[in-house]
């Protein structure tokens, strides 16, 4: 339904979490290299990355070629720097959620590329840095997702 699309990620955990979100909630998962972690299947176990076979996840050398893979579909992007809150949005099928690494989100150039109206962000409280990556995630995913109904949910 979804497409989430981690840019560079860093913490494996994270990615472990952020999986395990994509296979219970349908959306497909898409990881921009370079990684921050191997995703040999050793790595994936240690690393709760376990799900890798519940969910579809597609690793793309740089961002130029998971942009290509995304030509059709609206891609917003989640970011401190965005201007529109996440749930000021009317999400569709088929939209893509693009995050930043950990330590220091999306660079400005990637930015750039997504249109002001669909750079995000979550409300919180002045003068913290961020919320957790996949905190972030599930939030963004789950009103996207309550918004079509939880379709292809129990």
């Amino acid at each position: 339904m979804f497409d989430i699309v981690l840019y560079q990620p860093e913490i494996p955990p994270n990615t472990g979490n952020i999986l395990r979100l994509a296979a219970n909630s349908g959306s497909r998962l898409n990881l921009v290299e370079p990684l921050g972690f191997s995703i040999s299947e050793a790595a994936v176990r240690r690393a709760g990355m376990d799900y890798a076979e519940l969910a579809e996840v597609v690793v793309h050398e740089n961002w130029p070629a998971c942009r290509a893979s995304l030509a059709r579909r609206r891609v917003f992007a989640l970011s401190t720097r965005g201007t529109v809150r996440y749930d000021q949005v009317s999400y569709q099928p088929g939209d893509a959620f693009l995050f930043g690494p950990e330590t220091s989100g999306l660079p400005q150039a990637v930015l750039d590329e997504i249109p002001p109206e669909r750079r995000l962000r979550l409300p919180m409280v002045p003068g913290n840095r961020s919320i957790n990556l996949s905190n972030t995630v599930a939030i963004l995913v789950f009103e996207a997702w309550r918004q079509q109904g939880f379709t292809g949910g129990g």
